[in-house]
């Protein structure tokens, strides 16, 4: 019986089958397709039409690569972002790309209509500008048309599996993201709603992790020449499935999931909404089986991705590998970042941004590239020690190790960096983690799967697993100290 994952990241998506064979899993990519957002005059959209016809293309190639046919296939995609839905069924727009800039300075006008503390004590959630409740602001404020005339809000995995399945219905891992739903409820909080202007009948009825719902229209059927299958809403935010893909052992783990973005934390019973996770800025996000994800966002690789971004615009083509390589030859700890700064959200030149960064912070400047990749990656572990630290103090837990799992564990000098700054060993595997999340959580929807904890022990069987020990400890106390310091006068 094999299950189709998509899997779709900021930069990429990719299909990929999957099939159990006794109490192991394999995964196979059967597709992989650029996912560039689109620029129009000073707005940047996700081209959400190009990505459905991407997932298309990927059923036809699971059609002819899955030997035995498919059962079921699941979408998992980053948070936050929407699409908005008329009332002919059609889709009124292009979303919102989270880096558009229509959110800078809404977060305080939202706080002067709703106390932040108030907002965090229903939600639960990390304040990043870019949360749909601060979208949703912004459009209502700019007098959007088209959140006038919405009858439907989507978000991304959910808006794609509309198109295959005529189905409108919300779930929970992605749900919870938004910043407008209510966890100790259990619902999407009409207070909320009502103060920022936008009407709650827009928002669907929520569903948990490994419901089936539904099959593929007609359409879609006659369209590619497919004989129907199950349309399982898996985690949908991917973030909820790479948590339950971590191949922990013990009930009380930390995790990394990196990529793109960085996502540290652990998994709780219950949501930890006290007044230290909101100085913390920690974020509690639904999981599988009504798990809660207490953790934290963490800029992550962008920074680097964006660095190579800028140097292939100069024609340098530079491979990871090539700028880890190059990152060795530099000197250790001689300038640190903040990744979090809002200076690294979105620049124009990321390499430029991080020399101001060291300037303004009177360190010395990173001028070649190697300099620059190795103060990324520096900082970048040392910030993973500082959330690391603020996540067993929330959860009144000692880690005897961390989990790093994502496309970021590729770059092994990374995985050794994390290892070094936190002093304990790092499990790093699987590299897959999101898609190997999606095909579980549809393996358990199938009945093949008991539970996350079997799904655990099927994870650690079929995947292998590096472990990274700490090194030159005294020389990443010193630097810690250091990085440190250097958060504490910048102001971050």
């Amino acid at each position: 019986m094999n299950v189709l994952a998509f899997d779709l990241g900021a930069g990429s998506g990719r299909a990929l089958i999957g099939s159990l064979h006794g109490r192991k899993m394999q995964i196979r990519e059967v597709h992989r397709f650029a996912n560039d957002p689109v620029q129009v005059k000073d707005r940047l959209h996700w081209d959400i039409l190009r990505l459905y016809h991407e997932i298309k293309q990927g059923l036809l190639q699971a059609k002819l690569q899955a030997g035995g046919g498919l059962a079921s296939l699941g979408i998992d995609s980053w948070a936050v972002d929407f699409g908005l839905i008329g009332d002919n069924g059609e889709l009124l727009g292009n979303p919102y790309h989270y880096r558009d800039h229509h959110t800078d300075q809404v977060m305080d006008e939202v706080f002067a209509l709703l106390p932040k503390e108030e907002i965090f004590r229903r939600t639960g959630i990390q304040f990043l500008q870019f949360n749909t409740i601060f979208q949703l602001y912004a459009l209502r404020k700019a007098g959007s048309p088209i959140l006038a005339k919405a009858q439907t809000l989507l978000m991304i995995p959910e808006l794609l599996r509309y198109f295959l399945t005529g189905e409108q219905i919300g779930e929970f891992t992605n749900a919870s993201t938004t910043q407008l739903y209510n966890p100790i409820d259990g619902c999407w909080d009409r207070t909320l709603l009502e103060r920022i202007g936008v009407r709650p009948e827009l928002f669907t009825r929520v569903c948990r992790p490994g419901t089936a719902i539904g099959g593929l229209l007609p359409s879609v059927r006659a369209e590619l020449g497919l004989s129907d299958l199950q349309v399982t809403a898996v985690a949908e935010h991917d973030t909820g499935s790479a948590v339950a893909a971590v191949p922990a052992e013990q009930r009380h783990f930390a995790y990394l999931i990196c990529g793109t973005w960085s996502l540290l934390g652990t998994e709780t019973e219950k949501p930890v909404i006290t007044d230290e996770a909101l100085v913390f800025n920690f974020t509690n996000e639904g999981g599988v089986a009504g798990t809660n994800r207490l953790l934290k966002n963490i800029m992550g690789l962008w920074i680097l991705e964006e660095c190579r971004r800028t140097w292939r615009k100069q024609g340098l083509q530079l491979s990871y590998d090539e700028m880890s390589e190059q990152a060795l030859q530099a000197e250790s700890f001689a300038s640190l970042i903040d990744p979090d700064d809002p200076a690294f959200l979105n620049p124009a030149n990321m390499p430029q941004a991080i020399q101001d960064y060291c300037r303004k912070t009177g360190q010395p400047v990173p001028e070649q590239i190697g300099q620059i990749v190795r103060c990324i990656l520096e900082s970048l572990a040392c910030k993973y020690r500082f959330v690391l630290e603020m996540t067993e103090r929330l959860a009144r837990q000692r880690y005897n190790g961390l989990h790093m799992i994502g496309g970021g564990i590729q770059n092994k000098l990374l995985c050794q960096f994390t290892a070094n700054a936190i002093g304990r060993p790092v499990w790093a595997g699987p590299a897959e983690g999101s898609a190997v999340g999606n095909v579980l959580v549809q393996y358990m929807a199938l009945g093949e799967i008991a539970d996350i904890w079997e799904a655990r022990t099927i994870v650690r069987k079929s995947f292998a697993i590096e472990t990274y020990l700490p090194l030159e400890q005294e020389r990443w106390e010193k630097a810690y100290t250091a990085f440190l310091q250097m958060m504490k006068s910048s102001g971050s």
